[in-house]
């Protein structure tokens, strides 16, 4: 097909993909709110360094205790991860926090808390609208971890491990991302390519004779046709 019938094609319903674009653009603008300030979210954040320490070996010679303690460590990490995260931990600092007089249930520090890792180092954050309380909030966590760093392990069945602080609790504000910036012009685009695909798919399905070729496709000879005014 040469490239003056597919221009053709799309003139012939051109309407489609902008009509398409038109209602996804104005229902979007309606959901997204572009035109609105970005929210500020703020995020507060630690950095917690987990270590098993070593004991003493029956026979030295038989294996290295310092190389055994590390190599727990790194195993422990990723169980340890898990359970910053849990509903204990989110309960025992909501508990904490109400100590002070600062109300917030558990359930919401669990979904606002996020982890990662790095051989033996564990970032723990909270994301939170308020800057105060993301702040109350790490605090209380750091302040738990401090504390109450033995019967957490007890749970992971360690006895001699323990938590060091090593930055934090840290906060900062974040705005919305490139991705949520893009959103809007993004399904805009994505409708109206949509709407070109609709156009060539109904032409491939029209079965209707609008051209001289689509006679002779169908075996017919031509012999004139009459031009449109």
């Amino acid at each position: 097909m040469e490239l003056r019938q597919y221009l053709h094609i799309l003139r012939q319903r051109w309407w489609l993909p902008v009509l398409l674009a038109f209602i996804v653009g104005v229902l979007s603008a309606w959901q997204l709110r572009p035109w609105q300030p970005a929210p500020v979210s703020y995020q507060a954040s630690m950095r917690l360094l987990v270590g098993v320490q070593p004991t003493a070996a029956a026979d030295a010679a038989a294996y290295d205790p310092v190389y055994y303690a590390w190599l727990t460590s790194e195993y422990l990490v990723d169980d340890f991860t898990e359970v910053v995260r849990s509903q204990l931990f989110a309960t025992n600092v909501s508990e904490r926090l109400s100590q002070q007089g600062i109300q917030i249930p558990a359930g919401l520090i669990q979904g606002g808390a996020a982890t990662g890792r790095q051989h033996r180092i564990i970032t723990l954050s909270f994301g939170w609208p308020d800057r105060q309380q993301a702040a109350e909030i790490a605090q209380a966590a750091a302040a738990e971890l401090s504390q109450n760093a033995a019967f957490y392990f007890r749970q992971l069945g360690t006895d001699n491990a323990a938590i060091t602080i090593m930055d934090g609790p840290n906060v900062s504000a974040s705005t919305l991302g490139l991705r949520a910036r893009l959103e809007w012009p993004l399904r805009v685009l994505l409708s109206l390519l949509i709407g070109i695909g609709l156009i060539f798919l109904l032409d491939y399905l029209d079965v209707s004779v609008r051209t001289a070729t689509d006679l002779e496709e169908m075996g017919f000879r031509v012999l004139g046709s009459i031009p449109k005014l």
